[in-house]
């Protein structure tokens, strides 16, 4: 079920100083005046057009004249802003009942699948207590199981032992892979909260830790480490502080681009697929099962000092978000960057048997790291993307980060 509409009404009900309408308004203005296609999103576009193709309705809306829009060209999502501007006058209910949930459940009914409309009346978005570990005298609070943010965790309590600011870059990346192998390791716990026994602080004990440090070979990467199933890809991170300091770390998904490429005309609703990430086999943490949330790799983050937040920060990038949140913070921390710099800073990945590194990265440090046995290979694309805010408490100060690697700006006003 799509639980987006339902967490953004939830918190502005709970939390909020504006109403939907105010916060609706710019994007509502976006759908139906039109948005100015970038270049990184026309790349984007073009290279997963296949995803739209397959729907009919889909290639109409986002393929006009059948041809992926090209960087400068304007385009509008009229139903959609229709959509939007019912849910910013009536709240979740114009989404989750009526004309549009019932437009989207005839469509997937159509398609073979099982929705009703109570799964969508029913659809529900929980307050959870969020997971901490302290690194450097800092808090990093991260969301529980169903979401990976517990790997972060892991591979920072990981890193926290070793003098990471004295290694070389090679040491670094090595460090860093082998952490994020074990953590990803342990990954395939996550399930449902509500239907999962998992217990996020046995994964964090020192004993736990102290044993993956103690199997680190600094000089010999580990068995790598491999996934069965599907990427996470398509995310949009977004972190605001506002005048009174409450700072807000959100992100959102539709798991693959164009997400499940299904798209309901009428409401201008393109349907994600994170539901592609369950496991079809019985028995597993992460199989099927009825109002059932599957892992999931997005995760926002906020790090705290003394009781007070002091940054809201996130990295998309589907798998990678542990460790770049990880990597994120040990170049802030280890390698005494500031907020950008940390931002920019190359990046490297191992996932499924492969280290992937950034083009940044030098040949020669490729060539070391392939030497202590791992498949390390240049990327063909940006590993990521990261924004975050830093607040000084004391000088009322806020420092803004937002990388190159995507779209996106930090604006202060």
């Amino acid at each position: 079920m799509p639980g987006a509409i339902d967490a953004w009404c939830r918190l502005v009900a709970d939390h909020g100083s504006k109403s939907l309408e105010e916060i609706f308004r710019p994007a509502i203005a976006a759908a139906e005046q039109g948005f100015c296609v970038t270049p990184r999103v026309a790349e984007d576009w073009r290279r997963f057009r296949a995803r739209v193709e397959i729907d009919t309705n889909a290639a109409a809306q986002f393929l006009p004249g059948g041809a992926a829009p090209a960087v400068g060209d304007i385009r509008t999502q009229p139903a959609l802003g229709r959509t939007l501007g019912n849910i910013a006058r009536h709240g979740r209910d114009a989404f989750y009942a009526g004309e549009a949930a019932d437009e989207m459940v005839s469509i997937l009914r159509g398609l073979g699948g099982a929705h009703i409309a109570d799964d969508f009346a029913a659809q529900a978005s929980d307050y959870v207590r969020p997971i901490s570990a302290r690194y450097h005298d800092h808090d990093v609070i991260e969301c529980p199981p169903n979401g990976q943010g517990l790997a972060a965790l892991m591979i920072l309590r990981t890193l926290a032992g070793f003098d990471v600011g004295t290694l070389s870059q090679a040491d670094r990346i090595h460090l860093l892979a082998e952490a994020t192998k074990a953590a990803y390791r342990a990954r395939d716990a996550f399930c449902d909260p509500a239907t999962s026994n998992i217990d996020p602080g046995s994964f964090l004990a020192e004993d736990y830790i102290a044993d993956i440090r103690s199997r680190i070979d600094m000089a010999r990467a580990s068995t790598p480490a491999t996934w069965d199933d599907i990427e996470h890809r398509d995310t949009v991170y977004v972190t605001v502080v506002d005048r009174d300091l409450n700072a807000v770390s959100l992100i959102n998904s539709l798991f693959y681009p164009f997400g499940s490429g299904i798209y309901a005309p009428k409401s201008g609703i393109l349907l994600h697929n994170r539901g592609w990430s369950f496991r079809a086999r019985p028995g597993h943490a992460n199989s099927l099962g009825s109002r059932k949330r599957p892992m999931h790799t997005i995760i926002p983050g906020l790090l705290r000092k003394d009781g007070k937040t002091v940054m809201s920060f996130g990295v998309m990038g589907g798998h990678y978000q542990a460790a770049g949140h990880a990597n994120l913070l040990s170049n802030i921390f280890d390698m005494k960057m500031d907020l950008q710099a940390a931002a920019e800073a190359p990046r490297s990945f191992a996932f499924d048997g492969v280290l992937s590194l950034e083009t940044t990265i030098a040949p020669a440090t490729r060539d070391e790291l392939r030497a202590r046995g791992h498949d390390a290979r240049f990327s063909e694309e940006p590993i990521g993307g990261c924004q975050a805010i830093r607040i000084d408490h004391a000088r009322g100060v806020l420092f803004g980060a937002s990388d190159h690697r995507k779209d996106g700006l930090a604006l202060g006003f």
